[in-house]
């Protein structure tokens, strides 16, 4: 997994190795996926969870799911990746093609 974070764009490029997600029930590909990037990003520094975007208050599908920084003690930068196209396809799809692109929002506690 390769990512190349510019500006309000994150970039995932899937490698070889990489696992390919899939589940449209439930949202489950998409999840899984998020999943595995929060994984691979805290491994690398940050202080991220995957919350229902809903629960945090954002008027959006009870499915639809992000990645934001778990809170403003967190040391890293506070930021929330999410899918914009969401009613259009999952990540997970984007993913398994070779790249996914996901949104970026910056200073989300402010």
């Amino acid at each position: 997994m390769k990512i190349v974070f510019n500006g309000n764009v994150c970039i995932v490029t899937r490698e070889p190795t990489d696992p390919r997600f899939y589940g449209i029930v439930g949202a489950k590909g998409e999840s899984r996926f998020l999943y595995h990037l929060k994984n691979y990003l805290n491994n690398r520094g940050y202080d991220l969870i995957k919350k229902r975007m809903y629960k945090d208050g954002h008027m959006v599908d009870d499915l639809q799911q992000y990645l934001r920084t778990r809170s403003k003690k967190s040391k890293f930068p506070y930021i929330c990746l999410y899918n914009n196209h969401w009613a259009i396809n999952g990540l997970d799809e984007d993913f398994n093609k070779g790249e996914a692109v996901l949104s970026v929002e910056h200073n989300i506690f402010d």
